[in-house]
């Protein structure tokens, strides 16, 4: 990642659809920042984040705690394995309505973040089961929240590829590494259906 990735507000991610993988890069104010490979039909979740697109330098990694469960939990760690924070779905709210927690390295909340509208979330769950429904383009908006306060969004474009911003202006304190965050941001389009 550039140095400046810490600071941003905003980033971009473009999802390029690979035969094996499915590859992410993530730009800030315009310049990439990372690259991310997910493997298809990986048993057990192991999402690494890259300095380059060659894969030469690890950054981070999103990495599941077991094959199945239904309130899934994935933890953010450096290269070394030292945690960054834990991303959590929380399946019964998640029902209707998809939310995760977004917790420090102690798994301490720092920040809720769930589907805007109800109404898109059952849209997006009916699509999902109709035969090449995944080529529909769906609103997909998530919130991010501290309590009563606002964090940020995260937001599909819509266009034919997979294309979000994830915007963190509410957030000038940093209260999410951003690493934690942008990790939430692959979560959130890489393990929807888990």
């Amino acid at each position: 990642m550039t140095s400046d990735w810490h600071t941003a507000e905003r980033f971009l991610i473009d999802q390029l659809i690979r035969p094996m993988a499915n590859l992410y890069r993530i730009s800030a104010d315009g310049a990439p920042v990372a690259f991310v490979r997910q493997k298809k039909l990986a048993i057990k979740e192991d999402i690494r984040f890259y300095a380059d697109e060659s894969q030469t330098e690890e950054l981070f990694r999103i990495k599941a705690r077991a094959v199945m469960e239904f309130s899934g939990r994935y933890d953010v760690t450096t290269p070394a394995g030292e945690k960054v924070g834990v991303l959590g779905k929380v399946f019964g709210k998640s029902l209707l309505r998809s939310t995760w927690s977004i917790m420090d390295a102690n798994e301490q909340e720092l920040a809720i973040a769930k589907e805007r509208s109800q109404f898109w979330a059952i849209v997006r769950r009916v699509v999902d089961v109709i035969p090449y429904g995944d080529v529909v383009p769906i609103l997909f908006h998530f919130t991010i929240d501290e309590g009563d306060r606002h964090l940020g969004d995260f937001t599909r474009k819509i266009g034919i590829r997979d294309t979000y911003t994830l915007d963190l202006s509410g957030d000038p304190e940093r209260t999410l590494d951003r690493r934690l965050a942008i990790a939430l941001a692959i979560a959130l389009d890489a393990l929807q259906s888990r």
